[in-house]
């Protein structure tokens, strides 16, 4: 197929083009996951991705959505939202970390004693609710004990029930997860089977690195023995993108092209968070520069991607000026042969993005 084809199979699933979700929960099942980022300099990258894709939304949304037990927090390449159905896909990862697998420290098995106690005998707890010590008992600080209620997260003892403000809120995941979720564990199959679906419905065309980013060894082997029967069955079709090496794995032709519009992602935005998916297929060096030091910046601080269609024509850095409540654009870079039609749909971009950080864009 022509790159032009396997780019609008790549967007047309995002909800980037018609179709767009009539709900903050069809957005995140639609997507499989949402990402969560806690920069501030506009809108937080998981509301920004939702509400690029559902008309009427508004930040409270997701957090209704997990409080009414229809998504639930954990981790995907990164921490997420993700469908509640999806919940018995993230067991494996669980297990694994329970046995012992590294995440981010050494696990202090006393102290997640402790914290695992006080939860289940106070209910929810945040972890500003262990700094400050009980006049019985042990004690150990509030960045131990941070560290012990995120392994025990992380190894599926604990659950998110809501957040306050960005605080995480953890209570004993049997009293969070709905008795009527289907919690069991999944063989290797099962998994690699929806580790595949769940991408290529997502992504539309996917190459096998794609298919397991950022994922562990235990995803990556099931995926890899997952696909050939999912090739062999026909669920899953293989094929070639023209200037590109290696196969692509899809299941639908292409769509017909579709009127362009104009969009301002993430970038933590599912569509261009494998930067260089996004290079090879859309020909868009991007990256985020929030981590490099300013002189070294490009393009700015938090530079947003432009997309027109299924071209990514530019870059804008923008930042909420929630004291003024004014959206100021810092810096603005076109690609190269960026149509003007793209260029002039820009400030009414602008306006309802404003309008979504709570503030006003005043064109200069």
């Amino acid at each position: 197929m022509s790159l032009n084809e396997a780019r609008r199979m790549a967007l047309s699933p995002q909800g980037l083009f018609l179709g767009a979700a009539n709900s903050a929960l069809a957005t995140v099942r639609k997507l499989g996951y949402v990402q969560i980022d806690t920069i501030s300099v506009i809108e937080r990258a998981h509301h920004h991705t939702v509400w690029t894709r559902t008309p009427g939304y508004t930040p409270g949304d997701l957090e209704q959505l997990v409080r009414s037990k229809k998504i639930f927090e954990y981790w995907w390449h990164a921490a997420a939202y993700l469908p509640i159905e999806d919940f018995r896909f993230s067991l494996p990862r669980k297990k694994a970390l329970a046995a012992g697998e590294a995440h981010w420290f050494k696990k202090d098995k006393k102290i997640m004693r402790f914290v695992f106690d006080r939860i289940k005998a106070e209910g929810p707890l945040k972890s500003s609710d262990f700094e400050t010590p009980k006049k019985s008992g042990p004690w150990w600080g509030w960045k131990p004990a941070k560290q012990a209620l995120e392994q025990l997260f992380q190894d599926g003892k604990l659950m998110i029930a809501r957040r306050e403000g960005f605080q995480k809120v953890y209570d004993l995941a049997e009293r969070v997860l709905p008795a009527t979720v289907d919690a069991s564990m999944p063989t290797e199959q099962e998994f690699g089977e929806f580790l595949v679906g769940r991408t290529i419905r997502a992504h539309g065309i996917v190459n096998e690195r794609e298919l397991g980013y950022l994922q562990r060894p235990m995803a990556r082997a099931a995926i890899k023995k997952a696909l050939p029967a999912l090739i062999e069955s026909g669920d899953i079709r293989e094929g070639r993108i023209h200037s590109l090496p290696g196969k692509y794995f899809f299941k639908k032709r292409p769509p017909k092209p579709a009127a362009p519009r104009l969009s301002l992602l993430s970038p933590f935005d599912n569509a261009v968070i494998q930067r260089r998916r996004l290079k090879e297929l859309f020909g868009f060096d991007y990256q985020i520069e929030c981590y490099v030091p300013k002189p070294k910046r490009n393009y700015g601080y938090f530079c947003l991607p432009i997309l027109w269609g299924d071209r990514f024509v530019g870059r804008l850095d923008p930042k909420a000026d929630r004291k003024s409540k004014q959206l100021l654009v810092q810096s603005l870079h076109w690609e190269k042969g960026a149509p003007a039609v793209a260029r002039a749909a820009l400030p009414k971009a602008l306006e309802r993005f404003a309008a979504f950080n709570g503030c006003q864009y005043h064109p200069v």
